[in-house]
C-alpha cells in the first residue's frame, strides 16, 4: 500500500494540484459571498465548516470518482492487476494520495474562515480527525462510484452531483432546510465531518457529540472503502 500510496502521490502533484487550488478557491469564494448575507453566529459556523470539508469533498468524492472511472474504460486496470499486492491495497493508496492534497486547502480555508466570521482559532486542531475520517469515507464513495458507475461519463456526473450536494447541504445551516432535505443531509458521511466542526466552534464543546460524529465518519469510511475494494475487484477480473 506504501508504494501504491508513494506512486499515485508523485503522479497527483502534476496532474491534481490545480485542481487544488480550484477546490480551494471555490471553498474561499463562497465564504466572501456568504459574509455579505451572514453576520455570526450558528450560521456563520455552518458557513466555514461547510467550506472546509468542501475541499474534501472535492477532491475525496469528485476527483476519485473521475479517476477510477476514467482508469477503468481506458483498461488502466489491468497495470494495477498485474501488481503482486492485493486489492485493498491498491483502493487504500489511491484513495490515501488524493485525501492528502485535502490538507492544505482545508486548513487555508478554516483558517481564513475563522477570520473573516471573527470565530475561534482554538479547535482547529479537530481537523486533524475530521481530514482523515471525512476524507476516508469520502474516498471510499468516491471510488466505488468511479469502479461501478457502467461508463465514464456516469462516475464523473455523480462525483460532480455528490460535491454539489455537499456543497449545498453541508454549507447551509441546517436548521433552514426543509425536513426531507434535512432526511436527506442526514445520508451523507460529510455531513457529520461538519457537524464535528461546527460543535468545536462552542466555549465549551460536547466533545462526546464530536466523537459520535467521527465515529459515524469511520463506520462510513470502513464501509465504503471494502465496496471500493470488492468493486475494483470485480472489475480488474472482467
Amino acid at each position: 500500500m506504501a508504494a501504491v500510496y508513494r506512486a499515485q502521490l508523485s503522479r497527483a502533484k502534476v496532474a491534481r494540484i490545480p485542481l487544488l487550488f480550484v477546490a480551494t478557491f471555490q471553498s474561499v469564494g463562497i465564504m466572501i459571498m456568504m459574509r455579505g448575507v451572514v453576520d455570526g453566529g450558528p450560521a456563520a459556523r455552518a458557513v466555514v465548516a461547510g467550506s472546509s470539508v468542501l475541499v474534501v469533498a472535492f477532491v475525496a468524492l469528485n476527483l476519485l470518482a473521475q479517476y477510477f472511472g476514467q482508469l477503468r474504460a481506458s483498461g488502466g486496470l489491468d497495470h494495477y492487476a498485474t501488481l503482486p499486492v492485493p486489492p485493498a491495497a491498491v483502493v487504500l493508496g489511491v484513495a490515501g494520495a488524493y485525501a492528502s492534497f485535502t490538507v492544505p486547502g482545508t486548513l487555508v480555508t478554516a483558517g481564513i474562515g475563522c477570520a473573516l466570521f471573527q470565530l475561534p482559532f482554538a479547535h482547529l486542531w479537530i481537523l486533524a480527525a475530521v481530514i482523515p475520517l471525512a476524507g476516508a469515507a469520502l474516498s471510499g464513495l468516491g471510488a466505488a462510484l468511479g469502479l461501478l458507475a457502467p461508463r465514464q461519463e456516469l462516475a464523473t456526473l455523480a462525483g460532480q452531483l455528490g460535491m454539489s450536494a455537499a456543497l449545498l447541504l453541508g454549507v447551509l445551516p441546517a436548521g433552514n432546510l426543509p425536513q426531507p432535505i434535512g432526511y436527506v443531509r442526514d445520508l451523507l458521511p460529510s455531513t457529520y465531518g461538519v457537524e464535528a466542526f461546527i460543535r468545536s466552534f462552542d466555549a465549551h464543546p460536547d466533545w462526546l457529540a464530536i466523537t459520535t460524529d467521527l465515529s459515524v465518519c469511520a463506520a462510513v469510511g470502513l464501509v465504503s472503502l471494502a465496496v471500493a475494494t470488492w468493486a475494483y475487484r470485480r472489475a480488474a477480473c472482467r
